[in-house]
């Protein structure tokens, strides 16, 4: 099972061969063209709040979505047995 908290660091903090380093947030301002801006990340279904679904509207097709993956897996573990 994937922990992220399991993740060894292959090299030290120093490296920058490193697949995993920290950086403090003055590193990462002190570099050249710098943007910490994530506005693009946005969802842009949710850009209306007010069209939204009601939530028991939301929670029937969360539901929904559930079963269906559960549905897949049963599906995958039939197999498997095969």
């Amino acid at each position: 099972m994937y922990h992220e908290h399991n993740i060894k660091k292959h090299y030290p903090n120093q490296s920058r061969r490193g697949h995993w380093r920290k950086f403090t947030y003055d590193e990462i301002i002190a570099r050249d063209k710098t943007s910490l801006d994530i506005t693009w990340l946005k969802d842009k279904s949710l850009a209306d709040l007010d069209n939204l679904p009601d939530p028991d509207e939301l929670a029937l097709e969360i539901v929904e979505n559930l079963e269906a993956g559960l549905e897949s897996f049963r599906s995958i573990i039939e197999q498997l047995k095969r």
